[in-house]
């Protein structure tokens, strides 16, 4: 094999390509990032920059590269410059001991600030400006009140990494709490193990968000997960403060996270944003799909979650121009009858048995194992499956992995919802049709942000008659849309079958 002596990869390149509880970034990705900034602040010796939650250093690293360059002139000496640098302009906070350490390796070319290797002479401590200091959670009923850690997965014995975040624990070093940074970049992990039976995670990133903000900077941005724009856990409160937040100027949204994050599955996509202090109005903002790239100046706030493709927000806002009725208002709750996805039958059936639907596939069960919806039993309705089908990264999407018209005396588990109640299977039938619909199924699709459909996703969905049956065609018509919005929904969408 040819080796090709010349071949030196950037090491975090690779270490960003690598799996890990907390995604790092790649360098192109960081310079990307640091783009959104304003080019003159490479060139003001007093701007400063803090990254609160170091990992791999890439971002001050980076930042390195772009002073230096820009601050010739103004301090010719190169080791003048470097020292002036790390010692007024760069600070950092690792996430974890180690990082701490990779960051400053990544930074001063060592382990340690003062190191015999260190590219900087000016500091007389092994930390220099990328500070860590072992941080306990504050247990209160089982829980941390910064962060919302379980105490039974996160309370460990000396020696093992606890989670807990410096900057989100109201522990911030001496040096940094004193001081007021211009620039707040970089990378927060995202999510926590809540530690219960069912392993879900919780949502960590607002919380660093939230805190950033608090620092008051004259910009901020960060790079985190896209789920805040429609759902995740807990983010009501967060999604409405960033949509009604008039200081966010850009925001660059991935719907694929591995389009930024090579090898990384992260449902919901990705973005990153500029927050600017001084400078309130509307947001530019950048849609990546693939090799599309779409960009429109927007506000934030035109609905109560945010829709990602620009293309779908032109759509959205026609149809919702006629002032309908939603289809969320005849969408089940979740566990429309009241019965656990655990809940089997029996493969018989008895004179006055149910048909139960149920992952498992159709078995029997009496009525009064039915807990809820009881004046759903006896009607026709339609049934749909909750989890989605496929992702939601790369289209055209399916959406809608299972619809089945039920007839009366059939019920479901908590795997699905109940659409419409009707004394006709016409109805039902027509309702059917219309869910399958491309139409149907891309606007439903701008409220999903996770794995789940549920009740509000059909947000967006208007209301028909449906005493007739409903087409793609009919509803192009109806609602007046364009060439090039019927092309954008057909290749966004696909057959049911």
């Amino acid at each position: 094999m040819k080796m090709h002596n010349n071949y030196n990869p950037d090491v975090l390149s690779c270490l960003a390509n690598l799996s890990s509880d907390e995604v790092f970034t790649p360098p192109k990705l960081a310079n990307e990032i640091l783009d959104l900034l304003p080019k003159e602040i490479w060139k003001d010796k007093n701007v400063t920059f803090l990254d609160p939650f170091c990992k791999s250093g890439v971002f001050l690293r980076e930042i390195t590269a772009r002073l230096l360059e820009g601050l010739k002139e103004e301090i010719p000496d190169i080791q003048k410059r470097i020292n002036h640098i790390y010692s007024n302009q760069l600070f950092g906070i690792g996430i974890t001991e180690l990082t701490s350490l990779l960051s400053r390796r990544s930074l001063y070319c060592s382990k340690n600030a003062n190191g015999k290797y260190s590219v900087s002479t000016v500091f007389d401590n092994e930390q220099g400006n990328i500070f860590f200091d072992k941080t306990e959670h504050h247990w209160e009923n089982g829980r941390c009140s910064f962060c919302g850690a379980s105490k039974s997965a996160y309370e460990r014995e000396e020696g093992l990494e606890t989670h807990a975040y410096q900057f989100i624990h109201n522990k911030l070093p001496d040096r940094i709490s004193n001081m007021k940074f211009d620039v707040i970049i970089g990378n927060p992990p995202y999510q926590l193990n809540t530690g219960g039976a069912s392993a879900q995670a919780t949502p960590l990133y607002d919380k660093f968000v939230q805190q950033a903000k608090k620092l008051n900077p004259r910009y901020l941005t960060m790079i985190i997960p896209g789920r805040w724009y429609a759902g995740g856990m807990g983010l009501d409160t967060f999604r409405s403060e960033m949509l009604s937040d008039k200081n966010i100027k850009k925001l660059v949204d991935y719907p694929n996270a591995g389009d930024c994050f090579p090898g990384v599955e992260l449902r919901g996509g990705v973005c990153y944003f500029l927050w600017d202090r001084d400078n309130p109005g509307v947001c530019e903002y950048t849609n990546i799909s693939g090799k599309v790239k779409n960009t429109i100046i927007r506000k934030m706030d035109e609905h109560p979650i945010f829709i990602r493709w620009n293309q779908a927000l032109k759509i959205v806002n026609k149809v919702n121009k006629e002032n309908e009725k939603k289809l969320s208002d005849i969408v089940s709750s979740v566990s429309p009858f009241g019965l656990a996805t655990s809940v089997r039958g029996s493969n018989r059936r008895s004179k006055n048995s149910l048909i139960l639907h149920s992952s498992k596939g159709v078995e029997y069960i009496s009525e009064d194992q039915v807990k809820t919806g009881l004046d759903l039993i006896n009607k026709y309705k339609v049934l749909i499956s909750r989890p989605i089908s496929g992702n939601l990264e790369t289209p055209p999407f399916k959406v809608i992995a299972l619809l089945k018209t039920l007839k009366p005396k059939e019920v479901c588990t908590h795997t699905y919802l109940v659409v419409g109640s009707y004394g006709n299977i016409e109805a039902a039938h027509n309702l059917k049709t219309y869910l399958e619909t491309k139409f149907v199924r891309f606007l439903l699709v701008q409220s999903i942000s996770g794995i789940d459909i549920s009740k509000d996703k059909f947000r967006f969905v208007p209301m028909q008659d449906f005493s007739e049956s409903w087409t793609n065609e009919k509803l192009y018509n109806k609602y007046k849309l364009t060439k090039e919005e019927i092309e954008f929904i057909e290749s966004m969408i696909r057959p049911m079958q």
